[in-house]
């Protein structure tokens, strides 16, 4: 059976490859080639960061509004804030989704454009090629790296909301819910450090693009 499955992720991974290479083939028999869907991706996780930042600001407000709340319906109160975190998570899912696209365009772009280097007849020109395929590379190096950092920063604050949700799922009560005042202390200090985070990748996105643009 593991033999089986082995054989059947090698079929779907040479399937997505073949989904990818297809579409690239696509986009660029009408004049969109890797390097503008790149910088296009680089701009849709810029905007999916800066999403993903005001969502977890709601989902800590939100918290807030839980922990305070005196009277009233303490389970639509509830049921807000568990909505605010799923938002979070998908939002979170989304920033993971779009960082992982890049790396998929950048890897085909820097393979294609390492590939026609070699084809050049003049060595003046092979060795401009190769001096701003170095450097783009260094600046993807850096802006992965920001990106990454900011997408790992989420995970304390989901893994947190998660435990309360969990918590007041099975002790839905004042009391509890007071109870959270220290986990939310410790939640804030988590999202500070995301937007941070964030904050950093979105000007290192926007860096990179510039960088691209005027090359």
């Amino acid at each position: 059976m593991d033999f089986v499955r082995r054989l059947c992720l090698i079929g779907l991974l040479i399937t997505l490859a073949g989904c990818q290479s297809a579409y690239y083939s696509a986009m660029e028999s009408v004049g969109t080639h890797k390097r503008d869907i790149m910088v296009d991706r680089v701009e849709g996780a810029k905007e999916s960061q800066q999403d993903a930042q005001e969502q977890f600001k709601s989902a800590l407000e939100q918290l807030s509004e839980l922990i305070d709340f005196e009277g009233g319906d303490l389970q639509q109160q509830y049921e807000i804030t568990l909505e605010n975190y799923e938002d979070s998570q998908d939002a979170a899912d989304d920033v993971s989704d779009r960082i992982d696209s890049i790396e998929d365009v950048s890897e085909a772009l820097f393979d294609e454009w390492q590939d026609e280097i070699g084809q050049y007849s003049s060595k003046n020109l092979q060795r401009q090629s190769q001096a701003k395929l170095t450097e783009t590379q260094r600046n993807y190096d850096k802006l992965m790296k920001t990106m990454r950092r900011a997408e790992k920063s989420m995970q304390p604050v989901l893994a947190a909301l998660k435990d309360n949700m969990l918590y007041l799922k099975h002790n839905l009560n004042a009391k509890a819910v007071g109870q959270l005042q220290g986990e939310y202390a410790s939640i804030k200090a988590d999202v500070d450090v995301l937007i941070k985070h964030m904050n950093d990748s979105i000007m290192q996105s926007q860096t990179f693009i510039d960088q691209i643009e005027n090359q």
